[in-house]
């Protein structure tokens, strides 16, 4: 079988395990996050925390709640890993310098998991089970339920309540992702990935030396990254780790396990409001974009460009053998396209253009299917501003799913999508003219610009994968990509939930022969023009310093 053909039967596979979950994974999400009943475990939470979950949140209230537990995880979590050599289980690793903490922990409080730190040789059993595992879950709960609040924005009318916070965080927690993680975690196991809490032991000998290894609850952890769009792995060497991913089934069910809630939620917003057709076109924006974008990576990966392409069968530099190229064009396209940032493969080792899409994917505002939660409302947003683009051009106010889109609606939107790019822009020129920073890249020129926009595209964007050429763990990288990381979380979730609000005080607008017709193809296509255009207008002059001009010259 030739490599190409085994990339596309891969890629078929995978579609048609989404497409097989999609509907009941989807219905039962919307059942979840509709239900009036409580858990017994879920009432026991509640009292610990005491949170009354049958009280509505309007949206100023919900916000200061998603900060509230926020700030506390950072602090919790920074903590953690201060004390980290007082704490048993630690296998003898010291405390983490207060730079690297603060990276850390803005870095998983905020789904990004951005790692400027070797974890086998960093991190012990408490502070990854404790401490990282833990905000696995619920950075991802925390994505999902702003996602819900805004759905419910367009589902409710004359009200501003978005249901309550903490209901919402626990039973995304309790309900969805630890059930799916413990499936996941149980066939990883069943793949060979480690799940134990050995401690550091040697492997053998190796050219003169020892080369060793510590154990570690890794599959359970593995399952989470993943299912979450999370992305920290355990070892440095992340998915490409035979530990974390033993071989080329393990390679594709980590994909799946990615892209599963993503894909998913547009059902739960379709069931939500009341109509599944919308859901639908939702889903064929985003699976439009990911297909195409998986379809390009391959054809650039695959492409020969000299004697040694052809020997290889492709650009195999910082591929596994396991995956193969197509393996791993499937997994950097949709760990980018999402707010994962897990890698079975070496960014930087991609092709000009390959590297240049993997770049671009998180640009676009990972929304294809993005994030858990984040994708969603991230795409919700651009339908916004693509209907508002529709109205302007037939003169007529626009509307989206019976809400009127107005000054209002249209600022909040405005604000959503600008953060990002000004974070990564402003970050990337700072970087690039002090002349400290420079200092961390590894090469010049074009690829060098890259590895900086890389890595701030990937924090601000809360990804959390790198060029890997670019040595992060300076306190200037640690701080910068630190503050990116938390306000490109955190600062959306304002506008979103903002909009929200006002959205839920609308009385629904009837609809007419004039109105737009969102679940319509048309629309879809217009709606991947918006995003498109708007992700080339922002970025293609940073673009062609990096990427482009890269690819070009090879």
């Amino acid at each position: 079988m030739s490599p190409v053909l085994a990339g596309v039967l891969q890629l078929l596979a995978l579609m048609v395990a989404l497409a097989l979950v999609y509907r009941p994974l989807g219905d039962y999400m919307a059942r979840v996050y509709s239900s009036e009943k409580h858990l017994r475990v879920e009432k026991w939470i509640y009292k610990a925390i005491g949170a009354n979950p049958s009280a509505e949140m309007r949206w100023p209230a919900y916000l200061r709640g998603v900060l509230a537990f926020s700030a506390v995880s950072v602090l919790f979590l920074y903590l953690l890993q201060r004390l980290q050599g007082s704490l048993p289980g630690s296998l003898g690793f010291k405390a983490i310098d207060p730079d690297q903490a603060f990276n850390t922990a803005a870095s998983f409080v905020a789904n990004t998991n951005w790692q400027s730190y070797y974890g086998e040789q960093a991190m012990g059993h408490v502070v990854q089970t404790g401490g990282l595992a833990v905000q696995n879950f619920v950075s991802a709960a925390v994505g999902i339920a702003v996602a819900v609040a805004l759905v419910r924005g367009f589902a409710r009318s004359r009200t501003g309540e978005l249901g309550n916070f903490w209901a919402d965080l626990v039973r995304g927690t309790v309900r969805i992702l630890i059930p799916i993680a413990v499936i996941g975690a149980i066939v990883l196991v069943a793949c060979g990935a480690i799940q134990n809490f050995s401690g550091i032991h040697g492997v053998g000998q190796f050219m003169g030396g020892s080369q060793q290894w510590n154990g570690g609850a890794v599959a359970s952890q593995e399952a989470i990254k993943e299912l979450g769009t999370n992305g920290g792995g355990y070892f440095n060497a992340n998915s490409a780790h035979p530990f974390e991913n033993p071989n080329a089934f393990s390679n594709l069910f980590e994909i799946f396990l990615i892209l599963v809630i993503p894909f998913a939620l547009t059902r739960t917003f379709g069931k939500m409001v009341g109509s599944v057709k919308q859901g639908y076109a939702i889903l064929a924006t985003m699976a439009t974009i990911w297909v195409v974008f998986v379809g390009l990576m391959m054809w650039t990966e695959f492409a020969h460009h000299g004697p040694a392409f052809d020997a290889a069968g492709g650009a195999f530099e910082g591929k596994e053998t396991r995956f193969g190229i197509g393996g791993s064009s499937i997994f950097a396209v949709s760990t980018t396209l999402t707010s994962t940032g897990a890698v079975d493969s070496f960014h930087s080792s991609f092709t000009g253009f390959g590297g240049g899409i993997t770049m671009l994917g998180m640009q676009l505002g990972e929304i294809a299917p993005g994030g858990v939660g984040s994708g969603l409302y991230g795409m919700l947003i651009m339908a916004i501003i693509a209907v508002f683009i529709a109205g302007l051009m037939v003169g007529r106010t626009p509307e989206y799913l019976g809400k009127k889109i107005g000054t209002r609606q249209i600022k909040l939107a405005a604000c959503y999508i600008l953060i990002t790019p000004a974070l990564v822009l402003c970050f990337t020129a700072a970087a690039m003219a002090l002349p400290t920073p420079g200092n961390s890249m590894t090469n010049s020129g074009a690829h060098g610009f890259s590895e900086i926009l890389y890595a701030y595209t990937s924090g601000a964007n809360n990804n959390g994968s790198a060029f890997a050429g670019l040595n992060a763990d300076t306190q200037w990288f640690n701080s910068t990509i630190g503050l990116a990381m938390l306000l490109g979380r955190f600062l959306p979730m304002v506008f979103v939930l903002a909009l929200a609000g006002s959205l839920a005080e609308q009385k629904p607008i009837p609809e007419t022969a004039g109105t737009l017709r969102t679940e319509k193809p048309l629309f879809t296509g217009l709606l991947v023009g918006t995003i498109m255009i708007i992700t080339g207008l922002t970025y293609f002059p940073a673009l062609a310093l990096g990427p482009l001009a890269e690819g070009l010259a090879s």
